[in-house]
């Protein structure tokens, strides 16, 4: 969960998880829409469908124990090596660096490393100087310690003035903090502007579920189509009834804004699309606007 997402953001998601899915066997019998539904609202969706994956891969090839080895980890579905060697570390008190985004942007300063992080190589080079900087009795102290200072001290506008390892930081010591690290540029935002169509039939409204590979896989949303394009949901006449509350939600390198209208029909879906209860929306997973243009929806029933 914190891959991705803040900190402060996770944890009332992660105690939920934890009361839904409290072992990785109950997280093995739970249906995916389930899990994706509890997933709900922090994004990056393959995630959750990453560790249902690898909750199945547990309890088939480790009885449901997560193992304690690397090479056994590294078997696992969605393991890279952060997340590999972060369960060494926390998980069994093992010698291994956990290197995310803090703890990349601390050691390119320290060491002062000229190079593009985003190469796998340069990369790698951090990860074996992370190692060598764990404590030898107690490695899994330095490695939180080195994410903490990141998260906290070592920003991307750093607070030298508070930093234990500010003696022995060359970048400080060259002046080159600011300009430090060194990575690809963020890939522009593009833009979307949509028209949301919320269409009812006796109580019930027209969704569909993303399919398997598509950027919203699993998750439901209300017809829509770009503005200025024409699409066709159902046979039949609608009838417009009233706008709804814009909405915004961003993913991966896009930003929709969402103009939802309301309308009536007595028409059939057509192929691909279902008609679910009103009741029945808050069950479902949803894309993040959509998820508050249904909340709106279940609100408002009386206004239908």
């Amino acid at each position: 969960m914190l891959q991705q997402t803040r900190a402060a953001v996770v944890v009332p998601y992660f105690l939920r998880w934890m009361e839904l899915f409290p072992n990785v066997k109950a997280l093995y019998i739970a249906p995916l829409e389930q899990v994706i539904k509890a997933w709900e609202g922090l994004g990056y969706y393959s995630r959750a469908r990453g560790i249902h994956k690898a909750a199945q891969q547990i309890v088939e090839e480790f009885g449901g124990e997560i193992p304690g080895t690397k090479e056994e980890l590294q078997r696992i579905y969605g393991f890279g090596p952060y997340t590999t060697n972060a369960v060494l570390s926390f998980g069994f008190k093992k010698r291994a660096a956990p290197v995310d985004g803090n703890v990349l942007r601390v050691l390119s300063r320290y060491f002062c490393v000229e190079e593009n992080i985003s190469k796998g190589t340069v990369r790698r080079k951090i990860e074996e100087k992370a190692e060598g900087f764990l404590d030898s009795e107690e490695p899994w102290i330095t490695a939180e310690a080195l994410i903490e200072l990141g998260a906290t001290v070592c920003l991307p506008k750093p607070r030298c003035e508070e930093c234990p390892l500010r003696g022995g930081c060359l970048a400080h010591q060259r002046g080159r903090v600011e300009i430090l690290p060194i990575k690809n540029e963020e890939k522009k935002i593009t833009e979307l502007h949509r028209i949301v169509w919320v269409i009812e039939k006796n109580g019930a409204v027209l969704v569909k579920k993303g399919m398997p590979g598509k950027v919203m896989a699993d998750l439901y949303e209300f017809p829509y189509a770009e503005e200025g394009e024409e699409a066709k949901f159902v046979k039949g006449e609608l009838t417009f009834v009233r706008k709804l509350r814009p909405r915004s939600h961003s993913f991966t390198r896009f930003r929709a804004h969402l103009s939802p209208v309301f309308l009536t029909t007595q028409g059939e879906a057509l192929p691909g699309w279902e008609w679910v209860l009103i009741s029945q929306l808050r069950e479902l997973p949803f894309s993040s606007g959509h998820r508050k243009i249904a909340e709106e929806i279940c609100a408002c029933v009386s206004c239908i």
